[in-house]
């Protein structure tokens, strides 16, 4: 849960098993998707990870990872 009154347009959360594990939000959606990019590398080996990126904005979600 993040008590941030505003915490950013793109929100990138990363699952395992359909829990969440970790996510963070960013104003800038070149920083999100860098942050998508390394995260892929640092957790992509947990078992079922998922990673999202979406725009919290209007409710899209802009891309997934695998």
């Amino acid at each position: 849960m993040n008590d941030n009154p505003n915490p950013g347009r793109y929100h990138l959360q990363l699952t395992s098993g359909g829990r969440p594990v970790q996510h963070g939000w960013w104003d800038d959606e070149a920083v999100a998707r860098r942050k998508l990019a390394r995260w892929v590398g640092e957790y992509g080996s947990i078992p079922d990870a998922r990673i999202t990126l979406t725009d919290e904005k209007i409710g899209a979600l802009l891309t997934e990872w695998p």
